[in-house]
């Protein structure tokens, strides 16, 4: 327990850090590269309850992501309701849609429930672009800029990485909460070993249903905060598989284990896709070519992510010293 709360006082640490460089940092370069990190370790925790702890690999959640975004984006456009609004509204649409798919993809397990969420996002991704008369088709939908609280819309780009921050630690505290909970160990005992959690009294149908709802739900909110701070919605660059697989990559790359196993993810894969997309864009597509290298490296020497790393080493590091103490022993007998 006492290691258990030095850990998370030094996970607080580091958000405080994160918080002073939001304040201090200065340029919107930087800032611009800190907001998106942000609301992609928000994505990915979000994604990390369902898949993660739950065990229900989702390649999906783009739909999700767009749901959220479409949602808030045409209350806002064609009703003038408040994005703050229209993003409960989305999260909310969202969830229901989850649960749809979990009720009919109950009995669904690995890769099949896997193609049922690409399926899922897929639809939407086609529904999004053939209504045109609603969602303007893959020409996109631009957002007027009008500045002000209740628009969500903001001049300066601190503005947006503050509030960013603030989501993040909102999904991360919801995160570490079921990670921790009777919930938690019920999740990972459901995706461990099913059977065995049904045999003991788990719900499982009802785990699975809150696990995928509650992820949707927050996977909506963070595409609101996506298209309010770029301004900007079309069907490829936000419902493609692309940024499913993209979601999915950096919460396995950080570790799905542990609750800030995405946010490592998203520190270490964000600003490296947007300067790599800055520095190198003549060469099109480098930033997939290097992830697929830095997620066959995760896999292949650090298969629970890079949030656990330091722990194992640790752990060796004591055993060796146990090991060389014992051997002292004996030379001293």
């Amino acid at each position: 327990m006492k290691n258990k709360l030095m850990s998370l006082s030094k996970i607080y640490y580091f958000f405080a850090f994160l918080l002073l460089m939001v304040i201090f940092l200065p340029g919107d370069f930087f800032l611009d590269i800190i907001t998106m990190t942000f609301i992609w370790g928000a994505v990915a925790s979000a994604w990390n309850i369902s898949g993660g702890y739950a065990g229900q690999f989702s390649l999906g959640h783009a739909g999700f992501l767009g749901v959220g975004a479409y949602t808030s984006s045409l209350l806002y456009i064609n009703f003038h309701i408040s994005p703050w609004v229209g993003m409960i509204i989305g999260g909310i649409l969202a969830a229901l849609f989850a649960l749809i798919i979990g009720v009919l993809c109950f009995r669904l397990k690995g890769p099949f429930y896997t193609l049922a969420t690409i399926a899922f996002a897929e639809l939407v991704f086609i529904s999004t672009t053939q209504l045109r008369e609603i969602t303007n088709g893959s020409m996109g939908i631009q957002l007027p800029f009008e500045s002000g609280i209740a628009n969500f819309i903001f001049e300066e780009t601190r503005t947006y990485a503050i509030l960013s921050f603030i989501l993040l630690m909102i999904v991360f505290l919801i995160s570490s909460y079921i990670k921790n909970s009777k919930i938690g160990y019920y999740l990972i005992a459901m995706r461990e070993d099913p059977d065995a959690a049904s045999s003991l009294g788990v719900n499982i149908k009802f785990l699975k249903l809150f696990a995928t709802g509650l992820s949707a739900f927050l996977t909506a909110i963070c595409g609101t905060f996506l298209v309010q701070y770029i301004l900007f919605i079309e069907p490829a660059n936000i419902l493609s598989l692309s940024i499913s697989i993209k979601i999915a990559m950096i919460a396995i790359v950080g570790g799905m284990n542990l609750p800030q196993g995405p946010v490592i993810g998203a520190i270490l894969l964000t600003p490296l896709e947007l300067l790599l997309r800055g520095y190198t864009s003549d060469i099109a597509g480098l930033h997939l070519f290097l992830f697929g290298i830095i997620l066959v490296l995760v896999v292949l020497f650090q298969p629970k992510g890079l949030a656990e790393s330091k722990w194992k080493i640790r752990i060796k590091t004591f055993r060796w010293n146990g090991a060389k103490q014992d051997a002292a022993k004996q030379d001293i007998a």
